[in-house]
């Protein structure tokens, strides 16, 4: 089974980004993103705070990247 990837906020609104996402609006910490698809990622901004695996896990299903 692969190891997902240690990754920050930051580096996720990169990578959704270069897949097509933009900021729709953002509630507190948490960032939400919308492609053209209409389809939705919220993404919890703590700075420079290493996620959870199971929340990259589901940024990355949503996304489609895995």
């Amino acid at each position: 089974m692969n190891r997902l990837p240690r990754l920050n906020a930051t580096e996720i609104i990169k990578i959704i980004e270069k897949k097509g996402f933009v900021l729709s609006r953002q509630k507190g910490s948490h960032m939400i993103y919308k492609n053209s698809a209409n389809k939705r990622i919220t993404v919890p901004f703590h700075g420079k705070k290493i996620l959870h695996p199971k929340i990259i896990k589901s940024i990355f299903i949503d996304a489609e990247l895995r």
